[in-house]
């Protein structure tokens, strides 16, 4: 993984419209996402190089539907929380099965 980039905010609908934003403003891909509180806080991760990770947090930001509960960037990021996000991602996957 080159940077991350975690993005929260209130609710599914806002969530998946973050993400489609954070898809189209910049070259990142989807990672996983969680939800808390029964799905009353929604974060997405994405991953790419740092700029564009920037870029698409940056524009989700400016177009979320609801108000932004949290978001960050974390260049190069240490393996314990590579491996943290990994285990979300892989219980998304079995989720899907």
């Amino acid at each position: 993984m080159k940077s991350l980039g975690f993005f929260e905010i209130p609710s599914v609908a806002a969530a998946v419209n973050a993400l489609d934003t954070m898809c189209k403003a910049a070259d990142v891909q989807f990672v996983t996402w969680e939800r808390k509180l029964g799905g009353r806080l929604v974060t997405i991760v994405i991953e790419g190089e740092v700029s564009a990770v920037k870029a698409a947090i940056e524009a989700a930001r400016e177009t979320a539907l609801l108000k932004v509960a949290a978001y960050a960037v974390i260049p190069n990021p240490h393996e314990e929380t590579i491996k943290m996000v990994e285990l979300s991602a892989s219980r998304m996957k079995k989720a899907e099965i």
